[in-house]
């Protein structure tokens, strides 16, 4: 699994970091960090928990196995 991360979108509001804070890492004022995110075996869960809250989508989750990415 694969994020990329839009971080023209992220309005800091820090939903993914309270999900998965192993994973989402955010600047000090609470915006994510610039970088795609590739997620190691056995994190997917929380990944997909973490994009899929954020409430501006700035989290676009690939799965290996997609053909298209999917809008968090």
């Amino acid at each position: 699994m694969h994020i990329i991360v839009h971080n023209a979108k992220c309005h800091g509001h820090a939903r993914c970091w309270s999900q998965a804070p192993e994973i989402f890492k955010l600047d000090e004022d609470g915006y994510i960090l610039p970088g795609n995110i590739d997620v190691a075996a056995g994190n997917e869960f929380c990944a997909s928990r973490g994009a899929r809250s954020c409430p501006e989508r700035a989290l676009e989750i690939i799965r290996s196995s997609d053909t298209a990415p999917v809008m968090a």
